[in-house]
């Protein structure tokens, strides 16, 4: 069976139904939980040369199948990928069809993993805070996350969660609910590993965020 084949195999059709109304974005869905696209894309994963799976990752988005795109996204969700430019090309080339927020988020965890890999590329990223698309400006600061998370950040990667702050500062009287979300979270994940910069961040631009958003920012600052 080709990969496509095997996706199918696992179809649930009343699972799939619930997916579609869930998810809202007009597709196609299977009803394949993500743990059982994981155990398809290991195997393709371990079985398939970088080539191979860059081809297979690229035909999966194509389809424009929920669990393709998902499959596609975990193909490329790796810390090491040598040489990597053309996954990210790759993933680059998906952000603009980002219409849904799971699609997005599995697409960006594969992102981020490049952006560490070279962080030289968050030039490209830093030119999506002021797109029409919404998408894309929720995926700079999805795919930008691992910033939040290190306990002792050498300088350059203080600079880079500084860098960052400032499109969550940019994109904070954003009016759509996902941006709002997304500045909210990227913040609430830097305070549990850098407070002073959150409660910083809170301080001078709280004020512009919807009163849900600030309050899910604070969360873990007991302020």
């Amino acid at each position: 069976m080709t990969p496509l084949d095997q996706l199918k195999a696992l179809e649930n059709p009343a699972k799939a139904l619930e997916m579609q109304a869930y998810h809202k974005a007009p597709r196609e869905y299977l009803g394949v939980t993500v743990p059982e696209v994981e155990g398809l894309t290991d195997q393709w994963r371990a079985d398939l040369t970088l080539d191979d799976r860059l081809a297979l990752a690229s035909s999966l988005w194509q389809t424009n199948i929920h669990e393709a795109r998902v499959a596609a996204a975990k193909l490329l969700t790796q810390a090491r990928i040598r040489p990597d430019d053309a996954a990210w090309a790759l993933i680059l080339s998906w952000v603009p069809d980002f219409d849904a927020w799971a699609l997005a988020d599995h697409a960006s965890i594969a992102g981020q993993k490049r952006l560490v890999a070279d962080p030289t590329r968050l030039e490209t990223v830093e030119s999506w805070v002021t797109s029409p698309h919404m998408w894309t400006r929720r995926a700079a600061l999805v795919m930008t996350l691992p910033w939040t998370k290190q306990n002792h950040p050498k300088a350059a990667e203080l600079a880079i969660r500084d860098r960052v702050l400032g499109w969550c500062a940019t994109l904070s009287p954003d009016p759509d609910w996902f941006i709002q979300k997304a500045v909210a979270w990227w913040v609430r994940d830097l305070s549990k590993h850098d407070a002073p910069r959150a409660r910083a961040f809170l301080d001078a631009h709280g004020a512009t965020l919807k009163p849900f958003a600030r309050k899910e920012a604070a969360r873990h600052l007991g302020d």
